[in-house]
């Protein structure tokens, strides 16, 4: 901690600054004090809170890229320290903002040190605290991943040891980078300062690369010392892709799950849940309600809080203590005596191949260049005509005497949330105005790309994020990459709805060649491949189904007509009011669309027709004219513009026509059934809770049949495939039918307490999902179970939705929270997707859930006005 310097800030967004705390090689952190929005205002002596404040470095923070990586890993942060429900971070949370063009975040002090602070103090750590230490990382990076998302945030600069148990400062690789610089062209070059097997390979890092670094940390934390960081600097990648570490110095019951993190192939390394339960079966908060830290750390942390109180309290910096704890070498290295004031601390080559630890400003870090990324691949360092350079930073000023720095903005590890059970997208990081409880959007966690555009991977611990916040003008697809186990593959384009204008009541896709969207203003259409919006058409307003209509145009189907749309402008080249549907009907009012199956379009329609008085007999006075509601189910051609045919059916609430949803469409018939909310009372109570279901002959329209099926209820999930079967959810059970005769063909017991949702039929197969969040697989002819997995997203009110890639090789489970990929023959579960944050400072918060559409060799994902194009199997 030092005085501010001439040139620092003394304000930024509400937050007086009161003294540098240290330098990155992104950020300058301040500590500061002010109330953040949502906090809990002044203290009891009246002092206002101490806050620690990173401000983003002036020459870094002009690049476009590098202020959407700030901003992803503060919301990342906010996502770790939402509360137990994930809907929305709490008082103690990380708030954002900028202060002119400078980004920032601010997030309450905590007294306490960093992981190489305590070990140069301390020397290594206990084997219990270092159990807590492994057991509260662990526990985070299971949530972390839970999200599809990799954190490669850790090293011992970025963990904290506070007094109720470790904090992690850094949400990124950003945050935890040994080095970052502006390169020429707008792009930002980040170097971290450690390197995976994989990684030295070539490949891209995945959830198992932060168990692998784990397993350093833990190494490191119990001994001191690093492993694989003693020999030549040029050999450091060979060391850590072939050579196995030596760990005779940890502790004999922390060896075995150290050594397992450190395992050369990714798939041999353990969950970080596992690990959690490994190291601490109880969680690892338990531990710490009675002290976890050595009395030396726990002292240092004590006096850091009286000084930091002092601080805030007058203002000024108070003189460092007379005595202070002394720092302890190592094991196997000569002792160190306490540092002269002016001295600066030498640095700890033990560990520096784990980034930047040692106490000094952020330079070339030589000793870790083995760890990271060859200078070949990086390229050179912005030259000084480059319009965004890189400036030396300043020295520093020598620390004062060697209390330990203060804490950088963290987030109390373990977390609320258990971390098999991933929360509902969080709430996005509030700005430094009034807190706002939106879901961002625009937080999308996918590999190193976290919330990034224009991400490209250098190899080894180096990327560069490139300027480009827009699609590619490019015509052809991005080119899809190996998919990591666990993590979404990286979307080929996203596209997002524009905020000025509503959200997409109805989506689909256009012959593999369009998506397209209506809302309450018009239609929008979306090349496929590129993501890029090709038109608009303002005159399609509240369409709520679209289908092909032919090779050139596309039907939209709206409350008062139906329109045919040209595909390649969008104009109208057809309409048809249904005003003039029936003759003599000009009140002709459609219910909705029921299905389709090619060109042919099915939906309900009703208008009212007087009848007449029969005439009065003799002496009797006439009676009054009445009116009655006629209702039809119709089929339509698209393509050829014609109806097909009309015939009457029941009418249903209201009153008016009944909603009915197709079931089951084969070669001679169509199945419906009705909707429980347009049902009349007569309809509930003639069927004695049951569901009637509906046969039409496709080519007359004459009802064939209509009958419950077994016990099937009226919400109960339901469909049908072409060989006559109906395949139901009766209570908590999945169940095949013979139609008409509704003779039971097989039964498959379900969960209790979690009945199924509707399932999709796919080749030999039958894809089901029930409440339990569970999907699996079911053989159509006799009902045997093939697989079934959890999905591991949060229980919620209903069953995820099923969908199934065109090749029928992937199944896309969707609910309010992720969107699940499994193969579809065995179930290996193969990537999860979660969207994090808000869409816009003040939005509304984001309820809707996922949607899946298929189209060849891709999935379209949207969460509310946001879709994402994933390349699939």
């Amino acid at each position: 901690m030092e005085a501010l310097r001439q040139d620092d800030p003394r304000r930024i967004g509400p937050y007086a600054l009161l003294a540098r705390l240290r330098e990155t090689a992104s950020a300058v952190q301040y500590l500061a004090h002010g109330t953040p929005p949502g906090g809990s205002g002044p203290a009891a002596n009246g002092t206002e809170p101490a806050v620690v404040v990173t401000a983003a470095r002036p020459e870094l923070a002009v690049l476009p890229a590098f202020r959407r990586r700030f901003q992803a890993e503060a919301r990342t942060a906010a996502l770790l320290a939402a509360d137990g429900n994930g809907e929305r971070p709490g008082p103690g949370s990380p708030v954002d903002g900028t202060d002119g063009e400078l980004p920032w975040t601010a997030a309450p002090y905590a007294p306490g040190l960093t992981l190489a602070d305590a070990i140069e103090v301390s020397g290594p750590l206990p084997e219990q605290a270092v159990r807590i230490l492994g057991a509260g990382l662990a526990e985070t990076l299971s949530r972390v991943h839970a999200t599809g998302a990799v954190l490669q945030g850790l090293a011992p600069r970025t963990v904290l040891l506070a007094e109720d148990g470790p904090r992690l400062t850094a949400f990124g690789p950003l945050g935890a980078a040994a080095a970052a610089e502006a390169r020429p062209g707008g792009q930002l070059s980040v170097r971290l300062g450690y390197l995976t097997p994989e990684q030295v390979e070539g490949e891209e890092p995945g959830p198992a690369s932060d168990l692998f670094v784990l397993g350093l940390l833990l190494a490191y934390a119990a001994t001191g010392t690093t492993p694989l960081a003693d020999g030549p600097a040029a050999e450091g990648a060979e060391r850590i892709a072939r050579t196995d570490p030596e760990l005779d110095a940890v502790p004999e019951e922390l060896r075995g799950p150290i050594a397992r993190c450190l395992a050369k192939d990714p798939a041999d390394r353990p969950e970080a849940g596992a690990v959690a339960s490994e190291l601490a079966p109880q969680g690892s908060a338990d531990l710490t309600k009675d002290g976890w830290l050595p009395e030396r750390l726990a002292a240092a942390v004590r006096q850091q809080s009286l000084r930091v109180r002092e601080l805030s309290a007058t203002g000024h910096l108070p003189e460092s203590p007379a005595a202070e704890p002394t720092p302890q070498a190592a094991p196997g290295s000569a002792p160190a005596s306490a540092p002269a004031a002016e001295s600066p601390v030498a640095a700890d080559t033990g560990t520096t191949q784990l980034g930047n630890i040692a106490r000094r400003v952020p330079t070339t870090d030589r000793a870790t260049t083995q760890l990271s990324v060859p200078q070949e691949l990086t390229g050179a360092p912005a030259s000084p005509a480059s319009p965004s350079p890189a400036p030396t930073p300043a020295p520093a000023a020598a620390p004062a005497p060697p209390l330990p720095a203060a804490p950088v903005p963290s987030v109390p590890l373990p977390l609320a949330a258990p971390a098999a059970s991933p929360a509902s997208p969080a709430s996005a990081v509030p700005s430094a105005s009034p807190a706002r409880p939106g879901v961002d959007r625009r937080g999308l966690f996918i590999g190193l790309a976290a919330g990034v555009a224009g991400l490209a991977v250098g190899g080894g611990g180096a990327f560069a994020l490139a300027s480009d916040d827009g699609a590619t003008d490019d015509p052809k697809p991005a080119p899809s990459r190996a998919v990591v186990a666990g993590l979404p593959p990286r979307p080929r384009w996203v596209y997002r709805h524009p905020a000025a204008e509503p959200s997409p009541l109805a989506a689909a896709l256009w012959n593999d060649r369009l998506l397209v969207l209506t809302d309450e203003n018009g239609a929008t259409a979306v090349d496929l491949r590129t993501g890029r919006r090709l038109w608009a058409s303002p005159e399609a307003a509240e369409g709520h189904t679209v289908l092909p209509a032919g090779k050139d145009l596309c039907f939209v189907a709206a409350p008062g007509e139906f329109l045919w749309l040209s595909a390649k402008d969008g104009k109208v080249v057809h309409r048809e009011a249904h005003a003039e549907r029936v003759p003599g009907a000009p009140d002709l009012a459609v219910a909705g669309v029921v299905g389709a199956s090619g060109p042919v379009v099915w939906f309900t329609g009703s208008h009212k027709v007087t009848v007449k008085a029969p005439p009065p007999k003799k002496g009797k006075k006439r009676g009054k004219d009445r009116q009655v509601v006629n209702s039809y189910l119709f089929a339509h051609d698209v393509v050829r513009r014609a109806e097909l045919w009309r015939t009457p059916v029941p009418t249903g609430r209201g009153p008016a026509a009944p909603a009915y949803r197709v079931i089951a469409v084969r070669e001679n018939d169509v199945v419906v059934r009705q909707t429980p909310a347009t049902l009349t009372p007569a309809d509930v109570g003639a069927a004695k809770g049951k569901a009637i279901f509906r046969s039409f002959d496709r080519k007359t329209g004459k009802q064939l049949w209509a009958r419950a099926i077994g016990a099937v209820a009226p919400a109960g999930a339901a469909t049908g495939d072409e060989q006559g079967l109906l395949y139901a959810a009766v209570g908590d059970g999945l169940q095949a039918f013979e139609t008409p005769t509704g003779k039971p063909k097989w039964t498959l017991n379900g969960t209790s307490g979690a009945p199924y949702g509707t399932p999709v039929v796919s080749g030999t197969l039958l894809h089901t999902s029930n409440l339990g969040q569970e999907v699996g697989a079911v053989e159509r002819a006799t009902g045997r179970l093939r697989w079934r997995r959890s999905t591991e997203a949060v229980p919620g009110s209903a069953a995820p939705a099923v969908t199934v890639s065109t090749t029928g090789r992937t199944l896309l489970a969707s609910d309010v929270s992720q969107v699940t990929a499994f193969a579809a023959q065995d179930g290996r579960r193969l990537w999860k997707f979660q969207d994090i944050g808000a869409q816009e400072p003040d939005g509304p918060t984001i309820t809707a859930p996922y949607r899946v559409l298929a189209t060849d060799g891709t999935a379209i994902v949207q969460r509310d006005r946001v879709f994402y194009a994933f390349p699939v199997a």
